[in-house]
C-alpha cells in the first residue's frame, strides 16, 4: 500500500513522534511504501521513507498548523494515497491516531472563557473539528479510554469509529539480567553514593509534566533526607524558569537538566524513583517504562496510564484535585521507605501484561481500513 503519514513536527523525544516513527517503520517492514508530510524533521533522516516537508511561512505556531492543513490536502489530492494517516488534527485523513487530549475539554473544564474569542481557539477547533464531528469518516486511534468520553460529550462522536490500542513500550525498557551493573556504573560515572537517592523526571514540556510540582516537593523534604536527593531532568525544554524557581528554595546544586537523550533505559535503573506529577497527560508512556525497569513511581490519576500503576502496585498515584501537600508527603515517604516490593511488582507485571504491541496493533489496523474501503466515506478534497 501506498500510505501518507501526516504531522506538524518531528523530534526524536517526543510520545508522539517516537509513536508514529514505530508504526510507520512497522508498516515498511510489511512492504509498505511510506510517505512522510511535515513541515519540520529533527534529528536523523529516515532513509526507506519518502520525505515531504512543506515551507510554511506564519509567524504564530496556530496559524502554521492551520496552513499546513490547508496546503497538504493538494498533496494528498494529487497522490492518491491508500490510507492516510494522522498525528496532528486536520481534514481528510482516513485516520487519526490520538496522542493529544481533546482541545474543547482543556478550554471548558479549565474555565479559558476568554480564550474564546482567540483566532487560535477558532483555528484548532476547526481542525478537531475536522476530525471528531459527528458525520465524519476519519477513524480515531486511542491511546487512552478517557479520551473516547471526552470527544464524544463535546463533538457527538459515533463510537464505531473509536478503536482502542494498547500500549506500546520498547522491549529495551525491561530490566536486563545486569541491572546491577548497569546501575552501579551509571551512578558512579555522576558521582552518586549508594546514600544518594537519585529521583527521575523525563518528559519534554516541563510545564505539563509538572515539574514545578517536583521542585517545591524536594524543597520541603526533611534536611536529612534532602540534603541526600539528586533530581535527574530528562527532556527537552527551556530550563530557565526552574532554575531559578529551584535557586530560590535553595535546591539548585541538587538538580540537574540532561536534556532529551537516547540513553533514557540506564537512567531508570540507575534511579531511584520515577516523578510525574503531570497537569494534564494523554497516556504518560514513561510510567509503564519506569514499571517494566522495576523502577518505583510517584504520578497523578491525570495521566492516562496511571491506573496501570495501581494495577501493578508499582507506586504511588494521587487523587485528583492535586494538593501539593500530598505530592511533598508521598514523596518523603516512599524515599525513605523500602522499594523493593513496588521494584518486584513492577518487574512481575511487565513480564506478563499486554503493554508492547501498540505498533503491530495500529498496523494491522491501517492495512483492515484499506481491506475494507468500502465501508469508508470517500474522502472530499
Amino acid at each position: 500500500m501506498k500510505l501518507a503519514f501526516c504531522l506538524y513536527k518531528y523530534f526524536p523525544y517526543g510520545g508522539l513522534e517516537r509513536d508514529f516513527l514505530r508504526i510507520a517503520r512497522v508498516c515498511k517492514n510489511r512492504g509498505h511504501d511510506i510517505h512522510v508530510y511535515t513541515m519540520h524533521w529533527k534529528g536523523e533522516p529516515e532513509i526507506d521513507f519518502h520525505m515531504h516537508l512543506l515551507n510554511i511561512r506564519a509567524k504564530q505556531n496556530h496559524t502554521r498548523c492551520y496552513a499546513f492543513s490547508k496546503q497538504i490536502k493538494d498533496h494528498l489530492k494529487a497522490n492518491q494515497y491508500d490510507v492516510v494517516i494522522g498525528f496532528n488534527k486536520m481534514p481528510d485523513l482516513d485516520i487519526y491516531y490520538a496522542a493529544d487530549m481533546c482541545y474543547q475539554a482543556r478550554i471548558h473544564e479549565n474555565r479559558y472563557f476568554f480564550h474564546r474569542f482567540l483566532p487560535r481557539y477558532r483555528q484548532l477547533i476547526a481542525l478537531e473539528k475536522a476530525v471528531f464531528m459527528q458525520g465524519k469518516p476519519t477513524k480515531i486511534l486511542l491511546i487512552s479510554p478517557e479520551q473516547q468520553t471526552a470527544y464524544m460529550r463535546y463533538y457527538q462522536t459515533e463510537t464505531n469509529r473509536f478503536h482502542l490500542l494498547p500500549p506500546g513500550i520498547t522491549k529495551d525498557r525491561i530490566a536486563p539480567l545486569h541491572t546491577h551493573h548497569i546501575r552501579d556504573t551509571m551512578r558512579k560515572a555522576y558521582q552518586l553514593a549508594d546514600e544518594h537517592r537519585l529521583v527521575l523526571m523525563i518528559g519534554s514540556g516541563f510545564k505539563t509534566k509538572g515539574l514545578d510540582r517536583t521542585i517545591i516537593a524536594l524543597a520541603s523534604l526533611p534536611e536529612n533526607l534532602k540534603k541526600c536527593c539528586q533530581l535527574f531532568v530528562i527532556g527537552q525544554d527551556n530550563p530557565r524558569y526552574y532554575q531559578r524557581l529551584a535557586k530560590r528554595f535553595s535546591i539548585e546544586n541538587q538538580i540537574r537538566f540532561l536534556g532529551g537523550r537516547d540513553d533514557v533505559p540506564t537512567f531508570l535503573l540507575a534511579a531511584d524513583l520515577l516523578i510525574h506529577p503531570a497537569y494534564h497527560e494523554n497516556t504518560g508512556t514513561v510510567l509503564l517504562e519506569a514499571i517494566a525497569s522495576g523502577l518505583p513511581v510517584l504520578t497523578t490519576d491525570v495521566c492516562g496510564y496511571a491506573h496501570f500503576i495501581n494495577e501493578a502496585k508499582a507506586g504511588i498515584v494521587l487523587t485528583s484535585p492535586f494538593q501539593q501537600l500530598e505530592l511533598n508527603g508521598a514523596l518523603q515517604n516512599m524515599l525513605s521507605s523500602s522499594t523493593q516490593k513496588w521494584r518486584q511488582n513492577g518487574l512481575s507485571f511487565a513480564k506478563q501484561a499486554d503493554i508492547y504491541s501498540l505498533p503491530e496493533k495500529a498496523t494491522d489496523f491501517i492495512e483492515s481500513v484499506r481491506k475494507n474501503r468500502e465501508t469508508l466515506s470517500t474522502r472530499s478534497y
